[in-house]
C-alpha cells in the first residue's frame, strides 16, 4: 500500500472527479468528494504513519480546520465568480475547448503549477511575501491538512499567479473547478504523513517524499522544492534536492528563526503585519541532516 498509495489517490480522485463532470454533473459534487478525500487521507495517516509524532495534535486542529474551510470557501468563491471575470477579460479564442476534458485539465494544471511555483519561489525571496506565505511554514508537523493551511492573502496571490493566464485564455468554469480541486488533492498529497513509497515518480510528481524537504527549519536550507504538482519546475529553477537516505526527524519542520510564531487563527492572520517579529538565527544543522547534505553539495541552497 505505501508503493501504491500516492498513485491511487491522485489518479482516483482526480479521475472520479474527471469523469463526473464529463457526465454533466454540477461542480458543486467535488466538494463533498474532496471531503471524502480529506478522510482517506486521515485515515491512512494513522494507518502508514511517516512520523508517529505527527498525528498528534500540537494544539494546531481547530485552527487547521478553520484556515481549511476559509481557504476552500474563497477557492469556491472563486470558480464561481468566473462569469463575472470573463466579462473583465475578452474572450481571445485561445482556449482550447475542443480538446477532451482531461487534456483541458492537464493544460491548467501545468500552466497554473508554472505560475504558483514562480509565486511560491519569489515568497522565499521576498521580505514581504515571506511573511504571508511563513503562515504555511509555521506549522511543527506534517500531514495532509497542512496543504490547506495558508494565509488568505498569500493564497489569492499564489492563485492569481496561476490562473490569470488561464483566465485571460478563456479557461471554461467546469475546468476551472476541476483545477481548484486537482490542486487540493495535491495538497493532501505533499504535505502527507503516510510513509509514501513512490520511487522514480518523484522525478514526476512532488508528492511528500518530494515536499518534506522544503519544511526543514534550518535557515535557507529548506528554500528548495517549490513546484507543487511537477518537480521539473525545480530542476530548471536549480532548486531540486533529493536525501533518499534522510528521514526527516519529528521536530525538524517549522520556522527555525521564529519558534515561537503564533499558533491561533486570528493571531496568524494578524501577524504577516506586525512590525516588529522577534527573530533567533536558526538552529544548527543535526548531524545526520548534515552528513546527508554534504554527500550532495551541488543541492544544498546558499
Amino acid at each position: 500500500m505505501r508503493s501504491v498509495y500516492g498513485p491511487v489517490f491522485f489518479f482516483g480522485f482526480i479521475g472520479v472527479a474527471l469523469l463526473a463532470v464529463a457526465e454533466g454533473w454540477s461542480p458543486a459534487w467535488l466538494l463533498p468528494l474532496l471531503l471524502m478525500a480529506i478522510g482517506v487521507s486521515t485515515l491512512c495517516e494513522r494507518r502508514w504513519p511517516y512520523r508517529e509524532q505527527w498525528n498528534r495534535s500540537h494544539g494546531d486542529d481547530a485552527r487547521d480546520v478553520v484556515h481549511a474551510g476559509v481557504n476552500e470557501t474563497l477557492n469556491v468563491t472563486a470558480v464561481a465568480a468566473i462569469p463575472l471575470i470573463a466579462m473583465i477579460f475578452p474572450d481571445a479564442g485561445l482556449w482550447p475547448a475542443a480538446w477532451p476534458l482531461a487534456l483541458q485539465l492537464l493544460l491548467a494544471v501545468t500552466v497554473a503549477d508554472m505560475g504558483i511555483t514562480l509565486v511560491h519561489y519569489a515568497s522565499h525571496r521576498w521580505p514581504l511575501l515571506w511573511r504571508l506565505h511563513a503562515v504555511h511554514h509555521s506549522v511543527t508537523r506534517l500531514y495532509g491538512f497542512n496543504g490547506l493551511m495558508k494565509h488568505p492573502v498569500h493564497q489569492l496571490l499564489e492563485t492569481l499567479g496561476g490562473t490569470l493566464p488561464l483566465l485571460m485564455c478563456g479557461l471554461p468554469q467546469p475546468v476551472a473547478a476541476l483545477l481548484a480541486f486537482s490542486i487540493s488533492i495535491e495538497l493532501l498529497l505533499q504535505h502527507s504523513n503516510v510513509d509514501m513509497r513512490i520511487g522514480v515518480l518523484r522525478y514526476v510528481f512532488a508528492w511528500a517524499p518530494v515536499h518534506r524537504l522544503h519544511h526543514l527549519k534550518y535557515g535557507t536550507h529548506g528554500d528548495v522544492n517549490f513546484a507543487l504538482f511537477f518537480p521539473a519546475w525545480d530542476r530548471l529553477l536549480g532548486t531540486a534536492l533529493h536525501l533518499p537516505r534522510y528521514r526527516l526527524a519529528d521536530n525538524d519542520v517549522g520556522i527555525g528563526d521564529c519558534p515561537d510564531y503564533p499558533v491561533g487563527w486570528f493571531t496568524q492572520l494578524r501577524q504577516p503585519f506586525v512590525r516588529q517579529q522577534k527573530i533567533v538565527p536558526p538552529p544548527a544543522l543535526p548531524e545526520p541532516l548534515r552528513e546527508a547534505l554534504d554527500k550532495h553539495p551541488q543541492a544544498q541552497v546558499a
